[in-house]
This record gives C-alpha cells, sequence and structure tokens, in this order.
C-alpha cells in the first residue's frame, strides 16, 4: 500500500494535516488505532486562545507573554510568538468550516477567561469545544474524500538504507495480519503520554505515547519529557475532567472548612500544587459552582453537570464537586523544527506528540487546541512539499519486529497487575511533587519490570481482534516512554513549571 503522506493518529492535530496536505496536491491516508471522533481532542472543552479582531481589552502581545509566562522560561519565543500571531486565522478557517462556537448577542464569537490569562480570549462552543472542533474537522475530510482507516496498530516506521523514513508497519486489529504502508513522508499525531498513570489521568485509555515510543526506538530525539501537566480539577473518584471552564465562569475552589484557600485562574501547575497542599494536610478539596446557577449551568456548562451526576452522582446545581489534580497534558514529546520535521528524515509530527516548544515547562489553558490547528496545518503543509520532491523508497526488512519478538514471551506474569502498579507510582513519585528519591525508585521498578517483560506475554492466541496482543504493544510502549520520563525528571534538578522537586531536594 502506497501514497504520498501517511498520517497516523486521527484526532485534531492529524485530521488537520490532513486535510492542508490534500489540499496541497498530494495523496493522503490517515491511520489510527481509535475511530477519529473519539480521540483525545473531544477531551479539550474549555476553549481556544485567539486575540479576535474585535478583542478591544486584549493584544497578541499578551498572549505571547501569558503563554511564555506560564513556560517558565523552557519555551522557544519565536515558536510562540508564531503559534499567538496564527490564532485569528485558525479560529477564522475553523469558523469557514463549521465549527459552531458559541456567540454573543451581538453575533460575534464569545469568549471565556482561562487560568493564566490576561483577558478573556478562549473561543468556545459550550463546553464541548474539542468535541465540536473534531467532528467538524472529520465531515470535513470525509467531504474532501480523504482515506481514513481505524483499527490500525502502529508497530514501527520503515527506513530506507540511508535512515530515511519509508513509511510504516502496522498490525491491522480486525485481521491480526501485519501490514506495510509505504510513503514519501509520514506524519505522526498519535496524542500524548498521561495514561502512563492509569487511572490517574484524565486522558482516554488510548492515550499511551505510542507515536513516541517508537519514534524514539527508531532515532527520533525526545525533549522535556518530565514535563506532565497535572489538571487541577479532576473528579476525585473517576478522574473524569471538570474543565477550567467551571472556574473560568466563576466557580469558587474550597477546602473542608468552606474556605476559598487559593486563586482559582493562576496557571495549572501551581494551583495543582495549592490543592494538592491542602489535601497532605487531610482536607477534601471541592469545586463549587452553585452560585452560577442551574440556568446559567445548562446553557453555558452542560458536559460538566451530566459528567458530575454521571461518574460522581453529584449535581453541581445543588452540591460541591469532589475534585484532585490528575494527569491531563504532556508537554514533552518528539523534536521538531519549524517545519515541523523531526530529528529523522522523511519523518514529521505535530499535536500534542510533538514538542514544538510553545508550551514549555506548564502549558498555557486554551492553547492545546491552538497547537494542533496551527501546527497541524503546518505539518501537512510541509510533508506535502517534502513528498512532492520525493520518490518511493524501498524500505530494509525489520528482523527485529516486535511482534515476532513478544510471541516469544511466556506468560508466567500479570502485565495488567504491573501496569496498575505503574500508573499509582508514578502518580505517587512523579506526579505534582517530586523527591530525589522517590524519581530513584522508580527508575528501579522501571528497570525490573523491563527485564521481567519476557515473562508478561499475551495469554490469548487468538489473531482476529487480539486486544491482549494489543494492550501489552501499548504497555511496552508506556513503559518506555515512563522511563524516558523519569530520566528527564532526574537529570532536571531544579523545579521548573510542571517539574516541582521538594525543597529538600533541590
Amino acid at each position: 500500500m502506497k501514497t504520498d503522506v501517511l498520517i497516523i493518529g486521527a484526532g485534531g492535530a492529524g485530521l488537520v494535516a490532513a486535510l492542508h496536505a490534500k489540499e496541497a496536491g498530494v495523496d493522503v491516508k490517515v491511520l489510527t488505532k481509535e475511530y477519529p471522533t473519539r480521540s483525545q481532542t473531544c477531551m479539550a472543552q474549555g476553549g481556544m486562545n485567539a486575540v479576535l479582531p474585535n478583542s478591544e481589552a486584549d493584544s497578541i502581545e499578551a498572549h505571547i507573554a501569558n503563554t511564555l509566562k506560564s513556560a517558565h522560561g523552557e519555551a522557544d519565543e519565536e515558536a510562540v510568538r508564531f503559534m499567538c500571531g496564527e490564532a485569528p486565522n485558525a479560529v477564522a478557517w475553523l469558523d469557514s468550516i463549521g465549527v459552531c462556537f458559541s456567540r454573543t448577542e451581538e453575533g460575534v464569537i464569545a469568549q471565556r477567561a482561562l487560568g493564566g490569562a490576561s483577558a478573556p480570549r478562549a473561543c468556545y462552543a459550550q463546553d464541548y469545544t474539542g468535541l465540536k472542533i473534531l467532528h467538524t474537522l472529520y465531515d470535513k475530510c470525509l467531504k474532501e474524500a480523504i482515506s481514513i482507516e481505524s483499527e490500525k496498530i502502529f508497530l514501527s516506521l520503515l527506513k530506507d538504507t540511508h535512515g530515511t523514513v519509508c513509511g510504516a508497519e502496522i498490525l491491522d486489529l480486525k485481521s491480526g495480519e501485519v501490514e506495510h504502508y509505504l510513503a514519501k513522508a509520514v506524519i505522526v499525531a498519535t496524542g500524548g503520554y498521561s495514561r502512563i498513570y492509569d487511572a490517574n489521568s484524565t486522558n482516554s485509555t488510548a492515550s499511551t505515547g505510542d507515536g513516541i515510543a517508537i519514534a524514539s526506538r527508531a532515532g527520533a530525539k525526545l525533549i522535556d519529557m518530565e514535563f506532565v501537566q497535572f489538571h487541577p480539577t479532576g473528579l476525585k473518584n473517576s478522574s473524569i475532567l471538570i474543565s477550567e471552564s467551571a472556574r473560568g465562569e466563576g466557580g469558587y475552589l474550597l477546602n473542608s472548612k468552606g474556605e476559598r484557600f487559593t486563586d482559582e485562574l493562576q496557571p495549572r501547575d501551581a494551583l495543582s500544587r495549592a490543592i494538592d497542599a491542602e489535601i497532605q494536610k487531610g482536607e477534601d478539596v471541592f469545586l463549587d459552582i452553585r452560585h452560577l446557577g442551574e440556568e446559567f449551568i445548562d446553557k453555558a456548562l452542560p458536559q460538566e453537570r451530566k459528567l458530575a451526576k454521571l461518574y460522581e452522582n453529584v449535581d453541581p446545581v445543588h452540591e460541591l464537586l469532589p475534585i484532585r489534580p490528575v494527569a491531563h497534558y504532556t508537554m514533552g514529546g518528539i523534536v521538531v523544527d519549524h517545519t515541523s520535521q523531526t530529528t529523522l528524515e522523511g519523518l514529521f509530527a505535530c499535536g500534542e506528540c510533538a514538542n514544538h516548544r510553545v508550551h514549555g515547562a506548564n502549558r498555557l489553558g486554551g492553547n492545546s487546541l491552538l497547537e494542533i490547528i496551527v501546527f497541524g496545518k503546518e505539518a501537512g503543509l510541509h510533508a506535502a512539499k517534502y513528498a512532492q520532491a520525493q520518490s518511493f523508497r524501498t524500505p530494509i526488512e525489520n528482523e527485529q519486529s516486535l511482534l515476532r519478538v513478544i510471541d516469544a514471551y511466556t506468560n508466567e506474569l500479570d502485565f495488567y497487575a504491573k501496569h496498575q502498579e505503574l500508573g499509582d507510582l508514578l502518580y505517587e513519585k512523579l506526579g505534582i511533587v517530586r523527591t530525589q528519591c522517590g524519581l530513584e525508585e522508580l527508575q528501579t521498578f522501571i528497570s525490573q519490570t523491563f527485564e521481567a517483560l519476557p515473562r508478561m506475554g499475551v495469554s490469548d492466541t487468538a489473531k482476529a481482534y487480539n486486544t491482549n496482543r494489543k494492550e501489552f504493544l501499548e504497555f511496552i510502549n508506556m513503559l518506555e516512554v515512563s522511563r524516558a520520563v523519569v530520566d528527564g525528571a532526574l537529570q532536571r534538578k531544579q523545579s521548573c513549571g510542571a517539574h516541582y522537586m521538594r525543597e529538600e531536594d533541590v
């Protein structure tokens, strides 16, 4: 199977890349292990930052300043300036393809304030912003006849004798067969890795860092893997995300005594630490939106009410919402240049798996949807331009196919139990507050788990729809990503944004 540009991942970044690559005149194919409308983009609820032409109390310079401040000196200013400068165009493009943004009485796109912003600049669609963007992008891809194939498991990158990426090895979940897709350019848009924290994450079970692990195995460089953002308001018992829009619309944070103990709209890293400090004192922490009123909540925050009732059996119109910080977004990822090309020839990356250095040590709320639109476009255009100058290459045979390796493993140990243990240990020792001793203990655990992998093989021998095999492949990827996160945290001795070392360990 051949295509000019092969895109792996069908979330917002992948679909934006596909649309712009197709518009540039090349053949495009998109592969995804999930169905496109189930990708993590749909969980970005609060809004997308942009300084619109009608914004009198805001400026692009203020957006840049807020982003750089939140990043704690770890972002690239040129990249940030580009992203913020392109934001109005990105919103205008989404509006033009049919995204149903909420509107003011005057008919202009409505905007709300999110944490760390100096003005209301998050364009939103109730509290379903990411979902409505994702569904619109998917509809547009169908209209443009872009080929999208689901239930395709990314195994490895194909390279020619010169080390240039020329395709991908894929496991078809439906049949159990291994497939080779040849391409003149490959874009990895597989999302982030916060599901390494298992149940302590707002993300879907699909956010396992596959593209990052596979690109790294192929020789691509990673950066800033230790920067994991914890969202302040995950539901206490389920980790389901309660959007920042709930605080942006005026929600309060209260402890068990009913006291407001912090500024609810400070950047996420600082707010998560403030909540964690209350929890360490023995306090429960709650989100209070009762004062907003039922009519307003049902109009502006309908999803938050539904999620709270469904997963916590609490109606936020009348009751306090019990919350805790949980892993939400990963700032680290694959190193890319200004064209979105990785350190491997022929391989591009965009979205949460890529590090365009616009988030630094702490992502500003509202910038994730912005990034996937701006840099998804850049990845699609540059990959298309690259592909137009290339011919198809012949890949070298992969003698160490991961499937052949794991098929020889025994099944003495339960990797599912190890997965849960890994997630809990990461949350405890590589969470909101970290210590040198805890990181070293975690590093040892990961090394020992790697050594035990040959005794953790799959028990299901079926070929078609073997989810046991799929989940073991994901576990291996998560283990490799976890090692990179721990190694990065150990190398970064000083606290910085989301990487916060306890004072006696600094």
